[in-house]
């Protein structure tokens, strides 16, 4: 494996971003408008609930790591879509580069547009809502990297869905990671869901994320047995990604259908 050819990948990625304001645009609208929505919306739950639930603590902080998750998701994705829409994806496998420097490269490009993206959005709750991102101390840290892995098998597993199916499967991007806030309970302790949809949202790692975000805020601990959990489905999850790709791409070589990224 070559890091050079991957830091390739990434580099071509930050012309792009260069060359092109609106691409800068977009990396932070999305995030901004859902701070702004829930920050506002969680400033008025408290007003009206008398200063009785943290509703600002628990939501907007849900929304930034809810956030995290999916830029780390979409930097892979949507930086693999934007190599299919140009129709330079199979020119890319025409030269000696492996599917593993690809995805690394595209994993280069996630953490540089997660780290823009998500810092904007630290500092603009802090100075609207006054909400550090930070108070959350030691459990901060693998919150993150939960949610960071699981973001990476999830924009891997997307990708070799896209890759399987063809470029006309290209909304399953925005399809898929929808389905994860209300199994996860981003916004609520999943025992609201109906029990059949609880068992689902127990083999998703940011459930017990969001659950500990509660549970730290509320009652300031969280339980590590949920915590080892998180971590062992965490990386089922990035090997049955990483394997689901890998299998997707030798179908796709076997078969002769790398065409498709040039004419769908």
């Amino acid at each position: 494996m070559s890091i050079r050819r991957a830091w390739t990948i990434f580099l071509r990625q930050l012309f792009l971003l260069r060359r092109s304001p609106y691409r800068l645009f977009a990396l932070l609208y999305w995030p901004v408008m859902e701070l702004f929505l829930w920050g506002v919306l969680s400033m008025y739950f408290h007003r009206t609930g008398n200063d009785q639930f943290p509703f600002i603590s628990i939501l907007v902080g849900a929304v930034i790591l809810y956030n995290f998750l999916i830029r780390i998701q979409h930097g892979i994705t949507i930086s693999f879509l934007e190599d299919v829409w140009v129709r330079n994806f199979i020119n890319l496998f025409a030269s000696p580069l492996t599917l593993v420097e690809y995805i690394l490269g595209l994993l280069f490009t996630s953490l540089f547009q997660m780290t823009i993206s998500m810092s904007f959005m630290a500092l603009l709750a802090w100075l609207l809502f006054s909400y550090n991102i930070f108070h959350l101390g030691f459990w901060l840290i693998p919150f993150v990297i939960v949610l960071f892995l699981f973001g990476l098998a999830l924009g891997i597993l997307v990708t070799g869905i896209i890759l399987r199916l063809g470029p006309s499967s290209e909304i399953l991007t925005w399809a898929i990671p929808a389905i994860i806030s209300p199994l996860s309970g981003v916004f609520y302790p999943t025992d609201l869901l109906p029990p059949y949809l609880q068992f689902f949202s127990k083999l998703l790692p940011p459930t017990y994320v969001f659950e500990g975000l509660r549970s730290v805020v509320l009652r300031g601990t969280f339980d590590s047995q949920q915590l080892v959990y998180a971590v062992i489905f965490t990386g089922l999850w990035l090997l049955a990604s990483s394997f689901f790709m890998y299998r997707a791409y030798r179908t796709v070589l076997e078969r002769g259908v790398f065409t498709r990224f040039l004419s769908d």
